[in-house]
């Protein structure tokens, strides 16, 4: 029997302890907060998206963070697993659009009691208010860990589980990235991932709290034609810019060096003629009414006063005076609304942080450290990230599950 101490108890490290004493470990798991699953409490809005229904293999497609390192996780740990899990701890859970999986009850408490619950059977120890302070080690070997700068505990091997540096509040505060650089790791930079997008253009300040569905956007680099992300869905306008589902995943694509170009299509279903010959329609059934009046059955009410003022045409100006050329301009706008990237919202704001210690220095068929003998890495605070859809929490208990079978 080895003494194993786990730090972090987000889903990843409440797994690796479980994992780990279930292979006849002794298990210490630390963690800073008052409580354990304090990031898992916020996520999918306190619902909690634990996992995907889509098969296993798919889920490398939302994964654009280093997905080949994560195969024998997601393969050794399936989402399968996962339901199977929280199913066996009485915990009932619902799919919803897109394979999404949460808690019947719609609460991420269920979760994290049912995390506890097998913690508890598996007698792991908890150790909560006890923030790793410093670690010492020697000859590539960690002896022990200093606990709120006051007492230190040894053990045979170690597992960071510490998450990324995104919700600082729920304890992600970038520690296990320090003590990973400290102990001779690489870090790739850490940068936001799922995060919402500043936009330059004023206008957008009228549209706040306004949610659009059935949307699709382009993502363009002012220096290349092709757009680097394009996808259909639903997003929301904030008084800074936009949020939403695919507003999050597009903003995995940009970078802070480059110029970026939002394309927004309020009409994907329609082609350019099709949507040419309904506005024809609308204006011939509203002839004799000002243009700022003739949009009502085309688009949301809160939407008309800024797409007339974009279209450059009066407000005032009555349906019939209207020119084709107008007309030809007013469906260009509705098919690409074009917003100026201003930058990120701050990585403290990020679902997910991009980056971390780098894949090359971790086994991935272990999650044990290449550079330190009795070290392992679970989580978020490797350079892993995937889309929102319960990927993230998957893989989190995936290399949890890995890193604790493993020791």
């Amino acid at each position: 029997m080895k003494k194993v101490i786990v730090i972090g108890a987000g889903p990843a490290g409440m797994m690796a302890a479980i994992s780990a004493a279930k292979n006849n470990n002794e298990v210490i798991l630390l963690d800073g907060n008052e409580k354990v699953g304090k990031k898992l409490f916020i996520t999918g809005k306190g619902r909690c998206n634990v996992t995907n229904s889509k098969d296993i293999s798919e889920f490398f497609d939302y994964i654009p963070g280093n997905p080949h390192f994560l195969y024998s996780a997601l393969y050794s740990y399936t989402n399968e697993d996962t339901v199977n899990f929280f199913e066996s701890q009485g915990i009932k859970l619902k799919s919803e659009r897109g394979g999404r999986i949460f808690p019947a009850s719609d609460k991420s408490s269920d979760i994290i009691k049912g995390l506890i619950k097998e913690l508890k059977k598996s007698n792991v120890e908890i150790k909560l208010n006890s923030k790793v302070t410093n670690i010492k080690f020697s000859n590539n070997t960690i002896e022990e860990v200093e606990i709120n700068n006051s007492y230190y505990i040894k053990a045979n091997h170690f597992i960071i589980a510490t998450g990324g540096v995104s919700y600082p509040l729920t304890g992600s505060t970038g520690d296990g990235i320090s003590f990973s650089k400290m102990l001779g790791h690489n870090i790739i930079k850490l940068k936001p991932s799922l995060v919402p997008i500043e936009i330059m253009d004023l206008w957008i300040r009228d549209l706040t709290g306004l949610n659009l569905r059935n949307i699709e956007i382009s993502l363009f680099n002012e220096n290349i034609k092709k757009p680097l992300y394009k996808n259909n869905g639903e997003m929301l306008f904030t008084s800074y810019g936009l949020s939403g589902p695919i507003i999050l995943k597009a903003s995995r694509y940009i970078e802070k060096r480059n110029n970026y170009t939002l394309l927004l299509d309020l009409k994907p279903a329609l082609s350019y003629e099709e949507l040419d010959k309904r506005i024809q329609k609308d204006f011939k059934k509203y002839i004799n009414k000002d243009f700022k009046n003739s949009l009502d059955e085309l688009l949301p009410q809160k939407l008309i006063p800024t797409i007339v003022k974009l279209s450059n045409i009066d407000e005032d100006k009555k349906v019939n005076e209207i020119t084709k050329e107008e007309r030809k301009y007013l469906v260009n706008l509705i098919k690409g609304v074009k917003m100026k990237i201003k930058g990120l919202r701050p990585i403290e704001e990020a679902i997910v942080t991009s980056g971390g210690v780098d894949t090359l220095e971790i086994d991935p068929s272990t999650m044990k450290s290449k550079l330190v003998s009795n070290l392992s890495f679970a989580g978020e605070v490797i350079d892993v990230d995937a889309f929102t859809g319960g990927y993230n929490v998957q893989i989190a208990l995936s290399t949890g599950y890995l890193a604790g079978s493993n020791i």
